[in-house]
């Protein structure tokens, strides 16, 4: 008798059990979209919590991996939801740019939009290179967001190029200047709750990558990523809680105090979009616009105002000047020097960095005659830019701002953010309101870009980069450079640019080898080739580029100042003719009728073909830099030669141990 209770109650458990699992089933469904190719499958899951997954052809991207925005008031968008309404559409259209890669902007994709009970919907995109979704509500008055949930689950235990936050400024956890290198490591590896910023790659094997980012993060704390512990082959995301109080130490503008919630916020909003770039082969990925596509659009009607262009700049060379007969320093002589410098190799603007102002922005150091400087520079059809930290800038916009734009500056070069958490971000797309107001660019240098140079296209670069200024500093370690410049110059077209415009300074005239690159921060010097450098100005995008040399460098090395001179700071097409993450880079660039070519490698020699097919009709001429014979021993030796080339031909081109080589390419007349 007690044998057959257990069986009788074993049968109900299992009917039970069985009827549960065939209600979650059947309350469960499914909605699917596909890339306008057919080739990417994006699958939404709804029931008792919302999963979204990915496919490319037969390969799994993204596994189930739920979503949700969870409020202040206990409330759960994405558990236990229903679908009040569903629909699909297809867009295919385009847009113009005005300082970026290419001029024009091809935007064609197949959209899913869930609406659901509790007044919240999910747009999902499903693009021909990625997949994209963001969360909209549409509640009344204000509320907090107290976290939101996304998920990015694989299938397997993929290595992954992960930008790890690496100095948490004063200890605060989410304070960080958005500079790293790339750890190259299995997901499993990662280091456990330890964040890493956007954009993360992830090398899904036989030559797809996957790449997660963000755009439109307005009124909203960017994402970082870090491992999902529970199985080590997904990543998370986490937001800096909303800043409550905060403290200046020194320069760095750090939280002292954060709420248990991440967003106050409008009840009626969109909110910044999660997507995954998805690529056959690296090449797509560096000429990639994903971040640009899903940005608001222009809020400036005008922007005829808005020049890209080239600066000298005095910080990184610390305005080493010779055969000069003054002081050389933060003083007017020094910079009429540079204005002079700039005119005379057409340069649109020189950069001056900090110490031009004393406490306030309203107080001009007086050694800096700016009136002065800035009439000069009208005379040679030369821009004067400003560097300002960002809290001085956040308190005095609204007055310094005017001031400055009335006396003739052209535009500030915001440093030191520190975070991005709500309250900064916000205050990022305020400068840029009022910025654009009193038509002045800006370097958003201490910001990582995440879709407002779409929207306030006077935002002309960002760092978020290990850039040129970490030469002055680079670690050693049993005397051999800790800190591997060349492979990570060919790492950042591929992750790092598909977020934005890189403000990484380029242009030493002081190359140095692996055996022969040393730190000297009163002259510092690059690792790699002349000619690796040169290429730069063509690979790396950067509306608002610098010369970060001094003048007297560049005086003594002309033929190489003339032709960096000549590369555009934007462009009208770009063809990335070959590459692949971390080892090397080719890129051709057209402005007008004229083509610019960079190539890049690693500390890996290597030997590539350029073919010329992209040039079309007609017969050009190419002026041509190239690692010089002994690159290995010397690295500024460069050679330059000019030759004739038509879309028929191809060429041999060797790229040294941390090389390059670089050509312009114009019609003959």
């Amino acid at each position: 008798m007690k044998t057959l209770n257990h069986t009788r109650i074993f049968v109900l458990g299992m009917f039970l059990s069985l009827s549960t699992v065939f209600s979650v089933a059947q309350s469960t469904k499914t909605y699917d979209v596909k890339s306008p190719d057919g080739k990417i499958a994006l699958t939404v899951n709804v029931g008792q919590e919302i999963s979204w997954q990915v496919n490319h052809e037969d390969t799994k991207v993204i596994v189930p991996s739920t979503i949700s925005l969870a409020l202040s008031t206990g409330e759960i968008l994405g558990k236990n939801v229903k679908v009040s309404k569903s629909f699909t559409r297809l867009i295919n259209t385009s847009f113009e740019t005005h300082v970026y890669k290419k001029s024009k902007i091809i935007d064609h994709y197949n959209q899913l939009t869930l609406q659901f009970s509790g007044n919240f919907s999910i747009e999902f995109r499903a693009y021909d290179d990625g997949v994209a979704y963001r969360f909209l509500t549409d509640k009344k008055g204000e509320i907090l967001i107290q976290n939101e949930e996304a998920n990015f689950n694989f299938a397997g235990d993929y290595k992954a190029f992960i930008p790890y936050i690496n100095d948490n400024r004063g200890g605060e956890r989410y304070s960080f200047s958005f500079e790293s290198f790339y750890d190259e490591s299995k997901l499993s590896e990662m280091f456990t709750d330890s964040l890493s910023i956007v954009p993360l790659l992830v090398d899904l094997g036989n030559g797809k990558k996957a790449v997660i980012l963000e755009s439109d993060v307005e009124n909203y704390p960017g994402m970082f990523l870090k491992i999902n512990p529970d199985t080590r082959t997904g990543l998370k995301a986490e937001f800096a809680p909303y800043m409550l109080q905060g403290v200046t130490r020194g320069i760095n503008f750090i939280a002292a105090q954060r709420a248990d919630y991440i967003a106050k916020t409008p009840g009626r909003r969109s909110y910044p979009w999660r997507a995954v770039v998805i690529s056959a082969k690296d090449t797509d990925l560096a000429n990639n616009d994903m971040v640009q596509k899903l940005a608001s659009p222009s809020r400036i009607a005008d922007v005829s105002w808005i020049k890209p262009g080239k600066a000298a700049w005095d910080w990184w060379n610390n305005a080493n000047l010779i055969n000069v007969d003054f002081k050389a320093g933060m003083n007017t002589p020094t910079f009429k020097f540079f204005i002079d410098f700039a005119a005379a190799n057409h340069l649109e603007y020189v950069l001056i960095d900090a110490g031009w102002s004393r406490g306030s922005l309203m107080q001009v150091n007086p050694a800096i005659n700016l009136e002065e400087l800035i009439a000069y520079g009208n005379k040679k059809n030369v821009g004067i830019i400003l560097w300002s930290g960002w809290s001085g800038t956040d308190k005095e916009k609204d007055t310094v701002f005017p001031h400055y734009a009335a006396m003739g500056i052209k535009g500030f070069k915001v440093d030191f953010f520190d975070n991005d958490d709500q309250v900064m971000m916000k205050s990022v797309y305020e400068i840029a309101r009022v910025a654009a107001n009193n038509k002045l660019l800006l370097d958003l240098h201490g910001m990582k870009p995440s879709g407002i140079q779409r929207t306030y296209p006077n935002v002309v670069n960002f760092e978020g980069v290990k850039g040129a200024e970490n030469f002055r500093w680079a670690a050693f370690v049993n005397g051999k450079i800790k800190e591997d410049a060349p492979r990570y110059d060919v790492t950042i077209p591929f992750t790092r640019m598909l977020s934005g415009p890189v403000d990484y300074t380029p242009g030493s005239m002081n190359n140095g080898t692996r055996t022969t690159f040393r730190t000297v921060e009163a002259a510092p010097m690059s690792q790699g080739t002349r000619s690796h450098q040169m290429a730069m100005y063509t690979v790396f995008e950067a509306p608002l580029q610098m010369l970060a040399d001094s003048p007297s460098a560049y005086l003594k090395e002309q033929e190489c100042t003339d032709f960096i001179a000549k590369v555009p700071a934007a462009f009208d097409e770009t063809v990335i003719l070959d590459g692949e993450v971390g080892e090397f880079i080719i890129t051709a660039r057209k402005k007008g009728d004229v083509w610019f070519v960079g190539a890049m490698t690693n500390w890996t020699g290597r030997e590539k073909t350029i073919d010329f097919s992209f040039l079309g009709q007609g017969q050009f001429e190419a002026e041509i830099f190239s690692d010089g014979i002994n690159s290995n021993t010397n690295a500024n030796d460069y050679k330059k030669e000019i030759i004739s080339v038509s879309a028929k031909d191809r060429k041999e081109i060797k790229l040294y141990q941390g090389g390059g080589w670089t050509a312009r390419i114009y019609p003959k007349r």
